[in-house]
């Protein structure tokens, strides 16, 4: 269970140390996860390729989507209703 985020006002001391507190808890959670993965089998080689993969596919499709979107101004539809022209599920 994630741990319940601390609530401080402002840019206060207490609040950079609250903000540095969740950080190193976000770092450990993730040592944990890392851990996890390599007990499993996976190679730190393999899940850094897998990262930039996802990276790539969702660079891609970010691009897609803008270019969608400006499609849909020039037409004067909504991107949404591109979607059945283009194949595309809206969960894509």
């Amino acid at each position: 269970p994630s741990p319940k985020p601390c609530q401080p006002n402002g840019a206060s001391e207490e609040a950079l140390r609250c903000q540095i507190e969740e950080l190193k808890q976000k770092d450990l959670a993730l040592d944990q996860e890392i851990a996890e993965l390599l007990s499993e089998g996976y190679s730190l080689e393999e899940l850094e390729k897998h990262i930039s993969l996802l990276h790539e596919y969702n660079d891609i499709k970010d691009a897609g989507q803008m270019l969608l979107g400006k499609l849909a101004v020039i037409r004067g539809v909504t991107t949404k209703q591109l979607y059945p022209e283009y194949d595309l599920e809206l969960s894509d």
